[in-house]
């Protein structure tokens, strides 16, 4: 089963590529402090229909380049 990963488009200027940020947040173990990483991934678009600021949703695929290893399924929220 790919894993399905949610996040915001930050770039779109290359071709067929978007980079998109995905938010994870967790408890710190000895803390207890909620922590906010972010983590950027490249993912394959065939149409330039995304833009910065929607919320997508991605699957992983077979890699379709060096960086390249999603693909976005849909767009959850668009810009407004």
């Amino acid at each position: 089963m790919a894993r399905t990963l949610i996040g915001t488009v930050i770039s779109d200027k290359m071709q067929k590529t978007v980079v998109v940020s995905v938010e994870r947040k967790f408890r710190h173990a000895k803390y207890g402090k909620v922590i906010v990483k972010h983590k950027k991934y490249k993912a394959h678009t065939e149409d330039s229909s995304y833009k910065v600021g929607d919320l997508v949703e991605m699957q992983e695929i077979r890699p379709e380049s060096k960086d390249k290893r999603f693909t976005v399924i849909k767009k959850l929220k668009k810009t407004t």
